[in-house]
């Protein structure tokens, strides 16, 4: 365990693994005495939005950040949003609405944010090198990185992703979002049911969907999947 922190970034007290069962549990049992960032090359038991499990390739990372949000609590919502323009930042990747990171199309990670009373453990999840991915999933990098590459892009992430946080929840990169967000223009449906072309994403996160009645706005916690017209469920 170390303290890091980058330019002008919290510091967070470092723990890094070979294998937890989910670095989300695990940050957020350390949380008590301050930041904490928990790295693991493999979990046990990861998990995405809506407990769905994640599915690891040979070289991956997990990181899981835990911290006090200093954000009013019906502002959190873009708190996923947040992290995943800090991971496509890092990584120059990217991004699906709400929780996906994708690289051609293809998904490379994800992304997890669970709160409870003050705390925020949020978690990305991102699959490095897989020379036979299964079908819609991709490895960041054509050639094994090397174990370092876990604790390089963790860091990286989380000294972004708490640059961004201080920005306060008015100032959140919306735009940066909308730039990286390849829901932006896309013909797509989701559950429980519903259809429609995505055309924006509004301040508050939801995603703004035009369909043949009206405009609607969809928030994750009110829908399971949005994918695209006529694509597989991932």
């Amino acid at each position: 365990m170390d303290s890091a922190s980058g330019p002008m970034a919290t510091p967070y007290s470092l723990h890094i693994f070979e294998e937890v069962t989910s670095t989300q549990d695990v940050a957020r049992s350390l949380a008590g005495a301050g930041p904490v960032l928990v790295v693991a090359h493999r979990q046990r038991r990861g998990r995405g939005r809506t407990g769905r499990t994640w599915d690891t390739a040979p070289r991956a990372v997990a990181a899981s950040y835990a911290f006090e949000v200093p954000w009013p609590a019906d502002r959190r919502g873009v708190l996923p949003l947040v992290a995943g323009v800090a991971a496509g930042d890092v990584l120059d990747v990217d991004l699906k609405w709400p929780n996906d990171l994708i690289v051609d199309g293809r998904k490379v990670g994800g992304i997890l944010v669970e709160v409870a009373g003050d705390l925020a453990v949020a978690g990305c999840g991102v699959n490095l090198w897989w020379p036979d991915p299964p079908d819609g999933r991709a490895g960041l990098y054509a050639d094994d990185p090397g174990p370092e590459a876990a604790e390089r892009f963790a860091r990286a992430w989380a000294d972004r992703f708490g640059e961004l946080v201080r920005l306060g929840p008015a100032s959140w990169p919306r735009d940066s979002y909308r730039r990286r967000c390849r829901t932006i223009g896309a013909d797509v449906v989701w559950e429980p049911e519903g259809r429609g072309r995505a055309v924006d994403v509004a301040a508050d996160g939801g995603l703004v969907v035009e369909t043949d009645a009206a405009t609607v706005v969809l928030h994750s916690g009110e829908v399971r999947h949005v994918r695209p017209a006529g694509g597989a469920r991932r």
